[in-house]
């Protein structure tokens, strides 16, 4: 097994670049399996590389065609530049595979300023109004993109059956109850879609994780403040929007969402998501429709991204950790999660 830094090696010799890497730097966040790096080059550029082995090569070549596309729609609008670009080769993003991990390479975007660990209500007015305006454009340039290969069903199908084997407690570490829990969870989940018709409604590129640490913001040329970059894709997909707002919520919330590491469901119904739910709507509106669906954006994030794939995402220590606290703890939560002030912003 070769390590991460070879990989990105073998995958920058493969790419067929020119530059020569002088130095290589490992900035990964360590929360994760998967490895970053900045390379640089013997010209003073550089570029970021990133190596996986979480999930599947083929959605991640997927995503990365997608994302591609999505960036060159997005050119020649406010949100030109925002996006970290990956590089292409051939006019395709470029992807690396070996059969057993993968790479991409990425524009290494410049940063601009952080918000802080707990955002001003100031901050959060505007911090909502940028993603309803980034999230027209995502809608708009989803006319432009294929469909992709996951689905919100599709993972919720294979988490059933996943649950429904005899060696469930035993691969996810769990006990009897507590999977037989997860399997009504889910499936309860699965029908819920279907009495929605979920399969109908609007899918558009989203990002899913909008922790703080994800994004940088700066002044514009009328010295109004905007998002500036973002990176990190490592859970971008194709489908409803409501899906980016728990992770909204956490950065809106007034412990912040690096102060106090948590995937409760509690910061959905703070009076400051409130507030960063109406000013959004006031720029996208939403129907009452997507506003009932929050809970279940928030049970499709705990189910699939904590419980099905968090011990091929996460180190072992916290997937561990997070499964249990989402079967015991956070899932529960849900049966008493009050969204009625929610429900005002569009009643």
């Amino acid at each position: 097994m070769i390590n991460a830094e070879q990989v990105v090696r073998l995958a920058w010799a493969d790419y067929g670049d020119p530059r020569t890497i002088s130095d290589i730097v490992e900035v990964s966040a360590h929360v994760s399996t998967n490895h970053v790096f900045r390379l640089h080059f013997n010209d003073g550029s550089h570029v970021v590389g990133k190596v996986s082995s979480y999930g599947s090569y083929f959605l991640f070549a997927e995503d990365h065609d997608r994302l591609f596309k999505l960036v060159h729609s997005l050119s020649g609008t406010r949100w030109s530049g925002f996006l970290a670009q990956v590089l292409p080769r051939d006019g395709r993003a470029y992807t690396w595979y070996d059969g057993s991990c993968w790479a991409a390479f990425y524009n290494d975007v410049e940063r601009g300023n952080q918000l802080p660990r707990i955002i001003s209500e100031q901050d959060i007015v505007f911090l909502a109004h940028e993603i309803a305006h980034f999230h027209k454009a995502c809608a708009d340039a989803a006319t432009h993109l294929p469909p992709t290969s996951n689905s919100v069903k599709g993972d919720a199908i294979h988490l059933l059956e996943q649950l429904s084997s005899e060696f469930a407690p035993r691969n996810f570490d769990l006990r009897e109850s507590d999977i037989e829990y997860l399997r009504t969870c889910t499936h309860d989940f699965l029908a819920h879609l279907e009495q929605i018709h979920f399969d109908e409604w609007r899918k558009i590129p989203i990002l899913v994780d909008w922790n703080l640490g994800n994004f940088s913001v700066a002044l514009d040329e009328h010295q109004h403040q905007r998002l500036f970059t973002r990176w990190d894709y490592d859970w971008f997909r194709i489908d409803t929007r409501m899906l980016d707002f728990y992770f909204l919520s956490r950065a809106a919330s007034h412990t912040g969402d690096k102060t106090h590491f948590s995937y409760s469901p509690h910061t959905l119904t703070e009076p400051r998501f409130v507030s960063f739910l109406k000013a959004y709507h006031s720029v996208y509106p939403l129907s009452r429709q997507e506003i009932d669906f929050l809970p279940y954006a928030y049970q499709f994030f705990i189910l699939n991204y904590v419980v099905r794939e968090g011990a091929k995402f996460f180190r072992s220590d916290l997937s561990t950790r997070f499964r249990k606290d989402a079967v015991r703890t956070y899932l529960p939560m849900l049966e008493t999660l009050d969204i009625s002030e929610l429900r005002k912003i569009v009643d």
